[in-house]
Order: C-alpha cells, then structure tokens, then sequence
C-alpha cells in the first residue's frame, strides 16, 4: 500500500497517489455532506444522520491515514526543506482550522446519535450542524489551497522517499 501511495499521482502536478487521492476524497467528503445537507432540508432525517455520519467518518479517516504524517514530515520537520513561507504558513492555518473543524464536526454527529453527556447537548441543532457544514466547506476550499501551494507553486515540493 505505501508503495501505491507514494508512486507518481495521477491529476498532472508534482503530488504524489496518496496526496492526488486525499484531494479527491475530501472533495467527494464535501459533496456527501453537502448531500446531507440537502436531504435535511427535505426533512428526511434519518437519511441525513446516515450521510452525515458516513461523512465524517470518511473525513476522519482521511486526516488520521493521510494527512498528519505529511504535516509532521514536511512541515514540522521541514524535510527535503527548504520551502517558502508561505507554504507552512497556509498549511498550518490549515491544519488549525481543520483540527477546531473536525472535533466540532464530530462533537455535533456524536450530539446527533445521543452519545454525548447530558451537559453538553443542546437543544437547537440546526445552528451546530450548519456551523459545522461551512467550516467543512471553507476547510475543503483550504485543503484544494494546500493543495495548490504543496505541488503546483512551490518550487521545492514535498516528496516521500
């Protein structure tokens, strides 16, 4: 599997498979949430818990297997170094972000299936669930930026040996 993920990618940039496929994933991961969404809407709730609930558990196994190993290798080590400010600046907004966005997000799924203490749930879901829907997006749009900065601008991409 490692051998896969690190072999030549296949959207034409200087990425990696793991990285072309992390990109691609997430923006499948914004597209079922944003299905959820709209199931929602049509007040089809169960259905909306069952994406949203498979969403999130994609985008979680996404951050956990592909990109925390990246940020510690090439941002936190700077290996194969050095690179521009700027890439370490937008990664690590990124990765703040992101952390604040996915523990809110599956805070709000553990909310939606009861399994949260009594004193940390709330009422009025609508407002937890739609905050945590744009900070998916606006993460998502980031990610396609980290993207960007990592394999198309740098002049130094990160590259696994």
């Amino acid at each position: 599997m490692t051998d896969l993920l690190h072999s030549p990618g296949f959207l034409g940039t200087n990425a990696n498979y793991g990285a072309d496929m992390t990109l691609v994933l997430s923006i499948l991961v914004a597209l079922i949430f944003t299905v959820g969404f709209y199931v929602a809407r049509q007040e089809k709730f169960v259905w909306h818990g069952r994406i949203q609930t498979f969403g999130a558990l994609v985008n979680l196994t996404l951050v956990l297997w592909l990109m925390i190993l990246p940020f510690r290798d090439f941002v936190l080590r700077d290996q194969g170094g050095p690179r521009p400010a700027y890439f370490h600046t937008v990664t690590i907004f990124h990765a703040l972000l992101g952390t604040a966005a996915l523990l809110f997000g599956n805070f709000v799924v553990l909310r939606g299936h009861n399994l949260v203490p009594k004193v940390l749930k709330f009422k009025n879901y609508k407002p937890f669930m739609r905050t945590a829907y744009t900070l998916y997006i606006v993460q998502t749009l980031l990610g396609v930026g980290v993207y960007l900065v990592w394999f198309v601008f740098v002049p130094n991409p990160p590259l696994f040996n």
